[in-house]
């Protein structure tokens, strides 16, 4: 029982633990699912290499060519056209742009050549093409 001449002190903490759990088990399911979500949908076959080395990070962009000759530009269809025209501007803000080409092993050596000449025209210096190690 109280006794009548004592005053109940009221608590003005907030307990922010509940919140705490929370928020990280946010930031682990972010850090979980982000690579997934930037990895590309589209599925290229890589042709194989025994002296490919991993690329380190500059201001790149990757065209991919599919087995059926479509064209990406950063996981985006596009046309020849608008390919060239993305490049140009791309390569005009930034002349050390590196382009990394993805090309299907099974694709054809027309297709193939029409973009290395595309590249060729525009100025690109930076081009690799993706393989993987064995």
């Amino acid at each position: 029982m109280r006794s009548p001449g004592r005053k109940q002190q009221l608590i003005a903490e907030i307990n922010i633990t509940p919140f705490t759990d929370v928020i990280l088990v946010l930031l682990i399911i972010f850090m979980i699912t982000t690579p997934l979500i930037l990895q590309s949908n589209i599925r290229v076959n890589l042709p194989s290499s025994s002296s490919g080395k991993p690329q380190e990070q500059t201001q790149q962009i990757s065209v991919m060519l599919t087995n059926e000759g479509l064209v990406y530009l950063d996981n985006k269809p596009a046309s020849r056209k608008t390919l060239k025209a993305e490049i140009f501007k791309l390569h005009q803000a930034n002349p050390d742009l590196e382009v990394i080409l993805f090309s299907d092993r099974m694709v054809r050596f027309k297709d193939l050549v029409a973009l290395l000449d595309i590249f060729n025209e525009l100025g690109i210096k930076n081009l690799n093409i993706a393989t993987r190690t064995e």
